[in-house]
């Protein structure tokens, strides 16, 4: 058995990744995509193991996410949005829930879901946060996702099973 699992080392192993992203601020979640498209297949990704599934915003991220998820062919789901806060507080309900069903599906599946959600104050904020001067969160996610894919594929390789829980 392994002492240390380090999931930034090693070949990936056969699977799809797939991308769910929001309509809504495309011009901002459009850049994520690109960022997490580019580097899955720096990696070593082919175009075609890799599902982008749009979804019309941030509060329908998880019910795709979920069905993603439970293929088996999926190795990682990667979430991309942007909800930027308005004049009410109606972006910390979406954000918060959002978050936590997307938590939830990664813990139910065993599978790592990846929060690429921008919960920004302003616009410029997120534009900074989508290839700006903040990097790239997309590209931020995907390395994140292979990096849990490696994690997951070494632990089944110790023999513990991929199976989810749920809180």
């Amino acid at each position: 058995m392994k002492t240390e699992i380090n999931g930034t080392q090693g070949p990936l192993p056969e699977g799809k990744v797939a991308i769910v992203v929001s309509r809504y601020n495309e011009s901002i979640t459009g850049q994520l995509l690109q960022g997490a498209r580019e580097t899955l297949q720096a990696a070593g990704l082919a175009e075609e193991d890799i599902q982008v599934i749009w979804v019309s915003g941030a509060w329908e991220l998880p019910l795709p996410t979920s069905y993603a998820a439970r293929r088996k062919e999926t190795l990682a789901v990667i979430t991309l949005g942007a909800v930027i806060k308005g004049e009410t507080t109606h972006d910390e309900h979406i954000n918060r829930s959002v978050c936590n069903a997307l938590m939830d599906i990664g813990l139910g599946t065993g599978k790592p879901v990846l929060l690429g959600l921008l919960t920004c104050n302003t616009v410029d904020q997120a534009i900074q946060r989508a290839g700006g001067n903040m990097g790239n969160k997309g590209s931020e996610c995907a390395e994140a996702a292979l990096e849990m894919i490696r994690v997951v594929d070494q632990m089944q390789d110790q023999g513990t099973p991929r199976v989810g829980f749920h809180r």
